[in-house]
Parts: structure tokens; C-alpha cells; sequence
């Protein structure tokens, strides 16, 4: 009994590891392909005085012109320091919570445990991630010759407690929190969801060939880049108006009448930043940025991890 106990563990732990491992990855390679547009978004968000009035194109032209390649990847060392734990532990979390569920809430619909395991896992993430992506937007949020933070992750860190306090490296952790609940609960759902679909209607042209029942079908990469596009544009489209409110409190004391943002709430930010810019240009802004960014990363993110899995022999098959 002791032994079988014992060999049952060391699975689990073996199976955690390897999940940890997968989306760590998939996090890293989603990120990294669309960080220009990520630096582009934020420098829009926050209503940049270089960029306030540009476009997507204009924006990555201007960048690149003045700071070179460098420039479309400034901040995504802390990105990718971010990125790896956040997406490792998104992804294992959302597995831990989903099961755990469906253990023990016999009685409640497929539908409502890819939602609340996908809030939770979210939710966990940026608990444990927060103050990594404080540092990354304002470190992309500078501009050459415009200088806040230098150095690396340890002196930025002492330069944002020495300048406003520690507790400043977790402004707007409510609003990250309160985004993500229906961020990560609708990403997962969707793409479970797009998964079935997918294989209960296009089975012969979207199945892996490996599959031999409908409980164990695998997506060919086609489709998993299909339902992981399809996933993020839902989840993006509906939060997007806090991820414009979230920007506006990490960046507050960066920008040019930060007495409008700095420590009010998040209604009193959507509030100012629609009666300043709009819907469109203000709640929206930077939408169309986000879609390219967004859609794509959210693709290959959920088409990596399901990958690394099959890779690593993880179960892939098809949750009901």
C-alpha cells in the first residue's frame, strides 16, 4: 500500500513538473512573437504624447527609427522573467482546478468548471506575477532618452520602493484581478469548447490521425492555432476596457496628469478615460493592437502547451 502510495505521487508530482514545464514554454514563445506589438499596445494605452495620435503601423515605424530592434523589445526580459512562471503556472493551475472540480461538483455543468477553473488559474497567476508586469509596462512605457528605470530587475525594484513604496509594485492588482476572473475563465472555456466542436463536426479534417475515440481526440496544429485565435479574441474583446484601466494605474505616476489615475477606482478610471478620449479611442484604445498581438499569442500559447504536452505525454484528449 505504502509503495502504490508512494508510486502515485511521484506521478502526480512528475505530471505537475511536466505541465509547469509545457506552459512555461508556451507562455515564453507566445509572448516573444508578438512583443513589438505588446510594446506598441502599451505606449498606446497609456496615451503616449509621442504616440497618442498614431496607428499600429505608424507606431512600430516610429519605434524602430528611433530606437532601432531593440526598441520593439524593450521590457520583454522582464517579460519573458514574467511570462515563464505566469504561463507555468496558468496552465497548471487551470489542470489542478479543473480537476478538482470535476471530482467534487459532480452535479455542475462542463461548461461552469472550464470557467471557474480558467477564473482561478488566472487569478492565481497574477497573484503570484504581479509585480514583474508593473516593471515590464513601465520599462516599455520609456522612451530613448526619456529614462526612469535603468538597470536590471533588482534596480528597478529599489527604484520604484525608493520613489513611491514597495506596495506601488502592486497598483492595480484589484483591476489585473477583477479583468482576469472573466479573462482566463472565457479563454479556457472557449478554447474547450472550439475543441469539441472542432472534432464533433470536423473530425476528418481536424483529428489527429493518433485518435481512436472521441474521448481521446487530439486537434491537428491547424486547429489548435484555430480554437487558441478564437479563445483570446472572445476573452480580449469583453475585458478590454479594465486591461485599458490596469495600464492607466501601473503607469499613473508616468504620465502627464497622473492625479487623474493615481489612486482612484476603477470606475472613477473608465469614467475619466472615456470622458478624456472616448469609447473608441479611450476604452478601445489600442484594441486593434491588441487583436494582432493578442489573437496570435493566445494561438500559439494554447497550441504550444497543448504540443508540449502530447510531447511530454500528457494526456490531451478532449474534456466534455
Amino acid at each position: 500500500m505504502v509503495a502504490v502510495e508512494g508510486h502515485i505521487k511521484k506521478r502526480n508530482t512528475e505530471k505537475t513538473l511536466k505541465t509547469l514545464l509545457a506552459g512555461g514554454i508556451a507562455g515564453c514563445c507566445a509572448k516573444s512573437a508578438v512583443a513589438p506589438l505588446d510594446r506598441v499596445k502599451i505606449l498606446m494605452q497609456g496615451h503616449n504624447k509621442y504616440y497618442r495620435h498614431s496607428g499600429v503601423f505608424k507606431s512600430l515605424n516610429s519605434v524602430y527609427q528611433k530606437e532601432g530592434v531593440v526598441g520593439l523589445y524593450k521590457g520583454n526580459y522582464f517579460q519573458m522573467i514574467r511570462v515563464l512562471p505566469y504561463s507555468a503556472v496558468t496552465f497548471t493551475s487551470y489542470d489542478i482546478y479543473k480537476s478538482y472540480l470535476q471530482n467534487f461538483t459532480h452535479h455542475v455543468h462542463p461548461n461552469l468548471v472550464h470557467l471557474c477553473a480558467g477564473s482561478l488559474a488566472g487569478m492565481t497567476a497574477v497573484i503570484l506575477t504581479y509585480p514583474l508586469d508593473v516593471m515590464r509596462a513601465r520599462i516599455a512605457f520609456q522612451l530613448k532618452g526619456h529614462h526612469i528605470y535603468h538597470g536590471g530587475m533588482i534596480e528597478t525594484v529599489k527604484t520604484i520602493s525608493r520613489q513611491e513604496g514597495f506596495m506601488a509594485l502592486y497598483r492595480g492588482l484589484f483591476t489585473s484581478l477583477l479583468g482576469m476572473a472573466p479573462y482566463g475563465g472565457l479563454s479556457f472555456w472557449a478554447f474547450e469548447r472550439s475543441k469539441l466542436f472542432v472534432l464533433a463536426n470536423f473530425p476528418g479534417m481536424f483529428g489527429s490521425p493518433h485518435a481512436e475515440n472521441m474521448d481521446g481526440l487530439s486537434l491537428s496544429v491547424p486547429a489548435k492555432l484555430i480554437c487558441g485565435a478564437f479563445a483570446g479574441a472572445v476573452a480580449q474583446t469583453v475585458v478590454y476596457p479594465l486591461d485599458v484601466a490596469r495600464r492607466k494605474l501601473q503607469l499613473s505616476t508616468m504620465l502627464c496628469e497622473p492625479h487623474k489615475y493615481d489612486g482612484k477606482s476603477i470606475w472613477q478610471i473608465l469614467v475619466t478615460v472615456r470622458n478624456d478620449h472616448g469609447v473608441v479611442k479611450g476604452l478601445f484604445r489600442g484594441i486593434t493592437v491588441n487583436y494582432w498581438r493578442g489573437v496570435p499569442s493566445s494561438a500559439i500559447s494554447f497550441t504550444m502547451f497543448e504540443m508540449m504536452k502530447q510531447l511530454l505525454g500528457l494526456d490531451t484528449g478532449v474534456t466534455r
